[in-house]
């Protein structure tokens, strides 16, 4: 069977839904098929436009290959696509490229998508959140893609092709979502894709730029989410971390917090010594125990198993861990 009819296939569909229901806990959202409809449509000049956006699908999605597929031996099939900063709360279906950029459903409580984030894994920056659903996060790179082409034609580069190709794809995309949106490149981008996040009043600020759903009380005080200056806020906890007693202080502050009935500061300071781990033992080993306490807490254990399966695998220098019969 062909990529493009495994993708609109019903029975591999299903399959896929449930294996990813029954190891990771997370429920496929509607957006998520819709997304399958655009990879089972494109033809081959689509596909061609897909692979020159650098876009693949990756990590779940290479279960459309073999819905029942193991890890190799040793490893769980819930670390495959997961690179050592990914949150628990990210589970990649997209890789982007250059600088390890990839794009991961997001669900807070291990249940339900609640969007699409994304973040170059060799690069600097956080955790975007690029977008509701997967085609509004494939649509935003069309159109910087197509901004950038567009700079190139003024300079006398023949892009001819490649924007016609990148034109089959939109028209593609927008069959099923986006439609509405008729601004392309430049406008695009100003309209829907650079504006700054509006701040969020449910999600408390963390280091990794994705925020923490969550309603306690931080020994900080930290801002809702998109509401820090993130260079200060950055600055800061650094500065905490490389301090032993300062870190240690803190986790203990977070445990405390956590056995009184208030696991906020376990979630928060866990995700942050997640993303900035540096493969530094000590913050790995904090990150793991403020995670399992705060994901327990929160009753999402489904988060807590693949934080701690994360944490036994971390140091995989191939994230690809399925076996390959091919």
């Amino acid at each position: 069977m062909a990529e493009s009819e495994r993708y609109g296939d019903p029975a591999m569909r299903e399959a896929v839904a449930g294996r990813i229901a029954a190891e990771w806990g997370l429920e496929l959202p509607a957006s998520f098929f819709r997304f399958l409809d655009f990879l089972a449509a494109l033809g081959t000049a689509g596909e061609r436009a897909l692979r020159e956006l650098e876009l693949v699908p990756y990590g779940v999605m290479d279960l459309f290959a073999d819905p029942s597929a193991l890890p190799r031996e040793g490893l769980d099939i819930r670390v495959h696509g997961r690179y050592y900063r990914d949150p628990p709360e990210f589970l990649t279906f997209l890789h982007g490229g250059s600088d390890g950029l990839h794009y991961g459903l997001w669900s807070d409580d291990g249940r339900t998508c609640d969007g699409v984030a994304s973040y170059w894994t060799n690069d600097g920056g956080g955790i975007e959140r690029c977008g509701r659903t997967p085609l509004e996060a494939v649509r935003a790179l069309i159109e910087r893609v197509q901004r950038d082409l567009t700079d190139y034609a003024a300079d006398g580069e023949d892009v001819g092709e490649r924007l016609a190709d990148l034109g089959r794809l939109r028209v593609a995309l927008t069959g099923f979502e986006t439609g509405e949106r008729t601004e392309t490149g430049l406008a695009y981008s100003h309209a829907y894709d650079s504006r700054r996040p509006p701040v969020d009043p449910d999600r408390i600020t963390t280091l990794d730029s994705a925020g923490a759903l969550v309603s306690g009380a931080t020994t900080l005080d930290r801002p809702p989410h998109n509401g820090a200056d993130e260079y200060r806020f950055g600055t800061f906890m650094e500065k905490l971390f490389e301090d032993p007693e300062s870190l240690r202080t803190a986790r203990d502050e977070a445990l405390r917090r956590a056995t009184a009935g208030d696991p906020t500061e376990a979630l928060v300071l866990g995700r942050d010594l997640h993303w900035a781990s540096y493969g530094d033992p000590e913050r790995e080993e904090y990150a793991r125990e403020l995670l399992a306490v705060a994901y327990r807490d929160l009753d999402r254990p489904s988060l807590a198993t693949i934080a701690a399966i994360h944490h036994r695998h971390r140091a995989l220098a191939d994230v690809d861990v399925l076996r390959r019969t091919d």
